[in-house]
């Protein structure tokens, strides 16, 4: 559902726009800013609010990585899994976030502050192995760096 925060902006982030589909991507990280995650009812409530096909802003939800469709914990990691990362040690990255944390792509931690995912591109090569935890970047990572940065998360909760 909704917060009335969000439908009053959406009439001033469609203005900024000559159509309304180009507003889609910005309503939606407002939407996720808000809640970390973007679900069904959502859509159908934002597709009734701004008179889009249900259809279209889904398509948009469920193109691009950056949007989460189902509950992610407070701190979302994002594991970059392209060639450079790949071969900067990405696959050990992620399999040290998973037993450090506890969980399997896609789960949260029972704390709720926790969850993974791999992306396919981060856009940041020449400092790979790269993360990004919700809008944050941590470049040349490594596992005495993820236990740095994972403790200085649970401490700010």
């Amino acid at each position: 559902m909704l917060s009335e925060k969000i439908k009053q902006n959406l009439k001033n982030i469609i203005s900024k726009y000559e159509k309304k589909e180009s507003a889609i991507i910005s309503i939606l990280h407002e939407i996720q800013k808000e809640k970390n995650y973007i679900e069904d009812s959502d859509i159908s409530e934002l597709a009734k609010l701004t008179e889009l096909p249900y259809s279209k802003i889904k398509a948009v939800l469920t193109f691009y990585t950056m949007f989460n469709s189902k509950k992610v914990g407070k701190y979302h990691i994002q594991i970059c899994r392209n060639i450079s990362c790949h071969m900067a040690g990405a696959k050990k990255i992620e399999k040290y976030i998973s037993e450090k944390l506890g969980i399997r792509e896609g789960e949260v931690t029972k704390d709720l502050l926790f969850s993974y995912s791999t992306v396919e591109c981060l856009g940041s090569c020449g400092t790979a192995p790269v993360i990004m935890i919700n809008e944050t970047y941590y470049e040349n990572v490594d596992e005495k760096k993820i236990d740095e940065i994972i403790e200085k998360l649970k401490v700010a909760k």
